[in-house]
């Protein structure tokens, strides 16, 4: 029987801290994990488990708001124990981890499609300080943002079991007003070129939104910027193909830029694209992250701006962080237009929020309804 490792709740743990369930059958990985949640002021580590049965038969008791859960251990792996976690706990979040394989990369995809709200790669070796640094940076990242999420909503979508006493009703507070978000008319231009920046969440938005505008696809190029590590990329260019019945793949440095096609920013590069005559490039590089992310989607909107001016249409959808505003305000100043995915619609809205507060948006969408509009702005519609 597998020993459960858990810690107890901080003394000075609030109803504002985000409990976090570490479960890894490296003891290694777990402390690591552990000492990093532990040492943010907004967090506490709620238990820290070897096994995915541990995680299941505990839940209950332990209570998470977010679960850091492995892919591969004994007794329950990941993708078995992750549907058994969400039917005792529908609203927790679950952040896949694996290392960076062909294999893990494919059950991170299906684990997404399973309800996982992320993933995250395990470096290689905790050893080497950079990437260990990157690994706790973009972990405690998804944990401070989509545990916020979950916290707003959870006196709605907590299972009747975990569900906390109901105090009495106080009289409720008055609703403070927000000033609407500024909206841009759409651009005059026709547009030619289609770019889409995503992160958190963007990968079944992606899957979602180019199978619904192979009009579009057809007719003029697509330009994808997914946050998202090597061999990742290679996996998601090989479902958004599958998804729009259009060829999809990850960009080559040189390759001329063409209707009909998605070009996808390879993990740990960044795309751009550059004038070769009368055409459009794409021009890779290996410089340092922008936004702490590498691919980044401000270097291709910028850099798109130089090669069609304002016939470039824009979409930022959910993610975190704020990439694509700084190269949105470029394409919107050379005259095209900026749409953004909206927050009820979006896992994380940081980088499509960032987008709509900084004024730049012609139109703040549901993802339901960016196919759309999409189809009709490229069919000849300006409104």
């Amino acid at each position: 029987m597998s020993v459960a490792l858990t810690s107890s709740v901080t003394p000075n743990a609030t109803q504002q801290e985000l409990r976090v369930m570490v479960v890894d059958d490296s003891v290694v990985i777990r402390g690591m994990i552990s000492r990093w949640v532990s040492s943010e002021p907004d967090m506490v580590v709620a238990a820290s488990l070897r096994t995915g049965l541990d995680a299941v038969n505990q839940i209950e008791r332990i209570n998470p708001d977010v679960a850091v859960l492995d892919i591969e251990m004994p007794e329950l792996d990941g993708i078995s124990a992750l549907p058994l976690l969400l039917a005792k706990k529908r609203n927790l979040i679950i952040i896949m981890a694996s290392t960076l394989t062909r294999r893990n990369a494919e059950i991170s995809f299906k684990a997404l499609s399973l309800g996982a709200s992320d993933y995250i790669p395990k470096p290689e070796s905790t050893r080497e300080p950079a990437a260990a640094e990157t690994f706790r940076h973009d972990l405690i990242q998804k944990i401070r943002h989509l545990g916020a999420k979950v916290r707003r909503t959870a006196p709605a979508s907590l299972a009747p079991s975990l569900a906390p006493a109901r105090e009495p009703l106080a009289r409720p507070a008055a609703p403070v007003a927000t000033p609407p978000l500024l909206r841009r008319a759409f651009s005059a231009q026709a547009p030619r070129v289609l770019l889409i920046g995503s992160s958190t969440g963007g990968p079944q938005a992606l899957m979602s939104l180019v199978g619904e505008i192979g009009a579009v696809i057809d007719r003029f190029p697509v330009l994808i910027t997914q946050h998202m590590p090597p061999t990742f990329t290679t996996i998601l260019a090989e479902h958004l193909a599958r998804s729009s019945h259009r060829p999809a793949r990850e960009a080559v440095d040189g390759e001329i830029v063409k209707a009909g096609n998605i070009y996808l920013a390879p993990g740990g590069r960044h795309m751009r694209v550059v004038r070769h005559g009368a055409d459009a490039a794409i021009a890779l590089d290996d410089g340092p992250p922008v936004n702490f992310c590498k691919p980044a989607v401000d270097p291709l909107f910028a850099s798109a701006v130089d090669v069609w001016q304002g016939g470039v249409l824009a979409v930022v959808l959910t993610g975190m962080g704020s990439d694509g505003m700084r190269g949105g305000k470029d394409i919107v100043a050379a005259g095209g237009s900026v749409i953004a995915q909206d927050e009820a619609s979006s896992v994380v809205w940081g980088m499509p929020g960032a987008a709509a507060n900084a004024g730049i948006c012609a139109a703040i969408l549901p993802l339901n309804q960016i196919a759309p509009k999409l189809v009709r702005l490229f069919s000849g519609d300006r409104s």
